[in-house]
C-alpha cells in the first residue's frame, strides 16, 4: 500500500474481505447474546416481522408436518440465515459513507476507496439475497393472471413456470463459474486507485447462483408436495 500514502487512510484489501466475512457472524453472535438476556429491542418494525414470521410458520406447517425433507429443511435453512447474514453489509455502507462525507467536508480529504467499497458490497449483497428472497417470496411477478387462480392452480403455475427458472439459474451457475475461473487466474482487480481484487465478487456471483437454484428446487419440493396433497383433499 506504499503507493497510495500521498491518499491519507486507505483500508487494506484484507481487511476489507476479512471484515465482511467476520463482522456478520459478530453481530449474529451479539444479537443471541443479547436475546439470551432479554435485552431485545422492540419497535413497530420488529414487531411486524415477528407477525409476519408467525403467518409464513402456519402457512409451511402442513407441509413441513406431512411431507418433511431433510434437503428442504438444510437449504430453507442455509437460504434464510445467508440473507440474515448480508443484511448486515449494509451497517459497513452506512459507516463507509459517513466517514467519506467527513473526510471531504471536514477534512477536505476525500478517500479512493468509500466508493467503490460500497458499490462492490451491495452488489455481492444482491448476488447473494436471491435464495433469501425466494424462500419468502420477496421477488417480482406479474400477478394479472395468477391471483384469478385457485390456491392449487397458482402451485401448478409455479412448478409449471419453474423450468423457466431452472434454465436461468443454471446458466448464471454456468457463466458465473466461467467469470470466477478467468478472475481468479488472471488476479483480476479494479482499474480504479484502490485496485481491489475483483475475484472474490464473481465467487460470490457464484455462490449466489448456486443457493438461489437450490432454494428454487427446495421450492419446487415442496410446491409439487402441495399440489399433490390438495389434489388429493379435492377427491377425497
Amino acid at each position: 500500500m506504499s503507493d497510495l500514502s500521498n491518499f491519507g487512510f486507505v483500508l487494506p484489501h484484507w481487511f476489507y474481505w476479512g471484515w465482511l466475512a467476520v463482522m456478520p457472524l459478530l453481530m449474529m453472535a451479539w444479537d443471541r447474546w443479547s436475546s439470551s438476556r432479554g435485552v431485545q429491542a422492540i419497535d413497530k418494525n420488529a414487531l411486524a416481522n415477528e407477525k409476519l414470521q408467525q403467518i409464513e410458520a402456519e402457512m409451511s406447517k402442513t407441509i413441513e408436518s406431512d411431507y418433511a425433507n431433510w434437503f428442504t429443511r438444510i437449504v430453507d435453512w442455509i437460504s434464510e440465515k445467508s440473507g440474515v447474514f448480508i443484511s448486515f453489509w449494509t451497517v459497513n455502507a452506512v459507516v463507509f459513507y459517513f466517514f467519506e462525507v467527513v473526510m471531504r467536508y471536514i477534512f477536505n480529504m476525500p478517500t479512493i476507496w468509500v466508493h467503490e467499497a460500497s458499490f462492490l458490497l451491495f452488489g455481492m449483497q444482491y448476488l447473494l439475497a436471491g435464495a433469501f428472497a425466494l424462500l419468502h417470496g420477496a421477488h417480482v411477478r406479474v400477478d394479472v393472471i395468477y391471483n384469478l387462480l385457485p390456491v392449487r392452480g397458482r402451485i401448478g403455475m409455479d412448478i409449471f413456470t419453474s423450468m423457466f427458472f431452472f434454465m436461468f439459474a443454471l446458466a448464471l451457475v454456468i457463466t458465473s463459474w466461467t467469470f470466477f475461473q478467468n478472475s481468479y487466474s488472471m488476479d483480476e482487480r479494479t482499474v480504479e486507485t484502490w485496485g481491489i481484487q475483483y475475484w472474490p465478487v464473481k465467487a460470490m456471483m457464484l455462490l449466489g447462483a448456486v443457493l438461489l437454484t437450490l432454494a428454487g428446487l427446495s421450492k419446487l419440493i415442496k410446491d409439487i408436495a402441495l399440489f399433490v396433497k390438495l389434489g388429493r383433499e379435492q377427491h377425497a
